[in-house]
């Protein structure tokens, strides 16, 4: 099974949410999911949760990240204190 860290969309119409979710790779965009990892807001352009944790586990387990999962995870890098 090929695992993909890659955005769910939730939300209502027009005030879009979207889950950062690990998931197989065969399955639909807002599809079932193995493991919730984070929530963004792209109104404001805010991660509201994000699970640094569980996404590094996911990567050394040979998940793959889409473009869109890489720069969110660069995007909570920068806002975490050195």
């Amino acid at each position: 099974m090929a695992v993909k860290i890659r955005l769910a969309r939730c939300g209502r119409k027009n005030a879009p949410i979207y889950r950062l979710v690990a998931i197989d790779s065969r399955r639909k965009r807002d599809g079932e999911f193995i493991e919730n990892l984070g929530t963004y807001n792209p109104v404001t352009g805010a991660l509201v949760q994000f699970h640094k944790d569980r996404v590094d586990y996911w990567i050394s387990q040979g998940a793959i990240e889409t473009d869109a999962a890489r720069k969110l995870y660069k995007q909570y890098a920068k806002q975490q204190p050195a």
